[in-house]
């Protein structure tokens, strides 16, 4: 890898961590486990980062990359995971701090995410920041028709969760 790819990569993973985090957040419940799927996140778009051609904003790459990571990770029933050792990169990643007790609401509705599946955690989680139905069709790889549907199906959900 040239050290331009990789001055490149940290750049971008360094302006779009906080996406990273948040799906950390979705998938987990912990701060072990956030910081290991954060990290096994990183070593994915790592790996994966030569082949990305820039079709799409790094941002939405990294959503599809961080998403399916977690999916696939966190729908096992065993955590075991194959990690790469990537220390003998030259480039290291600081972590933000990520502060989980901001604020009372935001707990209230991460508990009630975590009720929905997978997919329609994904789909919160780019609805929240404020994706447009284009992109989060693209994303998800479903239609922008599938994403309006499943989206006002998971807002009643949601409503019944957090007013029963």
């Amino acid at each position: 890898m040239s050290e331009n790819l990789e001055q490149t990569f940290v750049q971008q993973l360094r302006e779009n961590q906080n996406i990273i985090h948040k799906i950390c957040r979705l998938y987990t419940s912990d701060g072990d486990a956030h910081k290991d799927l954060f990290q096994e996140i990183t070593i994915q778009l790592w790996k994966a980062f030569p082949k990305f051609r820039g079709d799409s904003k790094f941002s939405t790459w990294a959503y599809r990359v961080a998403l399916n990571t977690a999916i696939t990770l966190y729908r096992k029933s065993t955590r075991s995971v194959s990690t790469v050792e990537y220390e003998k990169h030259s480039f290291f990643i600081s972590q933000d701090e990520y502060n989980s007790e901001e604020e009372e609401q935001i707990k209230l509705m991460y508990q009630a995410v975590h009720q929905l599946n997978d997919i329609e955690k994904a789909l919160v989680f780019m609805y929240l920041e404020d994706k447009d139905y284009t992109e989060i069709a693209e994303t998800l790889g479903i239609s922008e028709v599938n994403a309006r549907v499943k989206m006002n199906r998971i807002k009643g959900k949601l409503k019944k969760i957090l007013n029963p």
